[in-house]
């Protein structure tokens, strides 16, 4: 019997053999195609989000199917900036709702693809392309939904140096082999291209019996990675070095899986990842041009590097190699040696800018202000906070 079908209680305490990759694949497949039947089913709040949205994410998150939104389970929204034309893959894209809100946001000249290994979540998703089609203005659909596994995109025909972008939204945790993802990832983005994601990470390396609990694999928890061990799969694919872009606490608050995790904690973390072949550069200064559409005023790199339309900055290597070679380098001016210069706005230390769990801890001590429109675990959005349902 599959935990919590039917309304029957769960075992909080099945497990599962997380050295068999077909095991644990199956065990998710059952999860989010049977097992949950809303994001109301969801025992922890590792997809949820309480960060806040942009106005143009938020106008087109509004305009698609209440289904879509309702059997969707991620880790808030990830949509990067500067999207238009642009072609992206959502890896885990579900009931299709972060690909309809893409499908939007390139226009009609660009295309989103989903891959997905659950029937029931692609059923929703293709049950309303036409939907979403007709909504957006579109004289045809720019998104198209395929079968297949994150780990092995080839065999769902995804050829090499095919896409600008890949998102993936609490999904990658959710795969037996990591690296294999990334790879996968790597291969099919073009020279340039970018994947951004959010994921769920550990502060240890998890025991067995956090690894081996069925729930807690659904939930999203026993396949928490290591944070720094994403930095060594990048480095060992050809990556980048991973860039924080935003992080918020994930908890387990049912008593019996707050007893199997233990002292381990976790993060919500969103990161962005180039595929830079020659990340061979110079430290430079730069100025934003502020021509993103919808981001006139700022620029947002990740959580050390913001650019203010019009002033000088100045950006180490790596954030030029990035700044160069990537879509956003017609939107900046490298400037020449002994322009005056501000520096990126940076409040925080070394270890904090790499450290997801550290920057969470110093951030909540210094916020100030921030927006609380909030996405919410139903994947609406309002200004309230989003309180995580716990296992009766």
């Amino acid at each position: 019997m599959s935990c919590c079908e039917g309304g029957k209680s769960c075992d909080l305490t099945a497990k599962i053999n997380d050295s068999k990759p077909a095991e644990v694949i199956n065990n998710v497949k059952e999860y989010y195609g049977k097992v949950l039947r809303s994001s109301k089913d969801l025992k922890t709040n590792a997809c949820c989000s309480g960060n806040s949205m942009p106005k143009h994410i938020r106008q087109a998150l509004g305009l698609v199917h209440d289904e879509v939104i309702a059997k969707y389970y991620g880790c808030g929204l990830v949509i990067p900036d500067c999207l238009s034309t642009c072609n992206v893959l959502d890896l885990g894209s579900g009931s299709g709702r972060d690909c309809f809100v893409l499908s939007k946001l390139v226009g009609s000249t660009g295309k989103v693809t989903g891959i997905d290994m659950t029937d029931e979540q692609l059923e929703i998703a293709r049950k309303y392309i036409d939907y979403h089609q007709e909504k957006f203005g579109y004289t045809e659909s720019n998104v198209v939904f395929l079968k297949g596994f994150i780990e092995q995109l080839g065999e769902a025909g995804l050829q090499d140096n095919t896409f600008d972008i890949i998102v993936s939204n609490c999904v990658v945790n959710l795969s037996p082999d990591k690296t294999a993802v990334l790879k996968e990832s790597f291969r099919v983005l073009k020279a340039g291209g970018e994947l951004y994601f959010s994921d769920v990470y550990a502060d240890q390396n998890l025991p067995k019996e956090v690894r081996e609990n069925k729930i807690l694999w659904g939930e999203c928890i026993a396949g928490a990675l290591y944070w720094k061990d994403l930095h060594k799969i990048a480095a060992e694919v050809g990556f980048t070095e991973p860039r924080l872009v935003d992080v918020s606490p994930v908890t387990v608050d049912n008593e019996v899986l707050q007893n199997i995790v233990g002292e381990a904690k976790f993060v919500s973390a969103t990161y962005r990842l180039f595929k830079i072949q020659d990340q061979k550069a110079e430290e430079t200064q730069v100025m934003y041009n502020g021509t993103i559409v919808e981001c006139n005023d700022k620029f947002v790199l990740d959580i050390h590097n913001a650019y203010k339309t019009g002033e000088i900055a100045q950006v180490d290597a790596d954030v030029a190699a990035i700044l160069q070679n990537t879509r956003f380098s017609d939107y900046f001016t490298f400037c020449p040696p002994g322009a005056s210069k501000t520096l990126p706005a940076n409040d925080f230390k070394q270890d904090v800018m790499v450290n997801p769990f550290a920057f969470m801890i110093e951030s909540t001590n210094n916020t100030k202000g921030i927006d609380d429109t909030a996405i919410c675990c139903d994947g609406s959005f309002d200004k309230k906070e989003c309180n995580s349902a716990a296992i009766q």
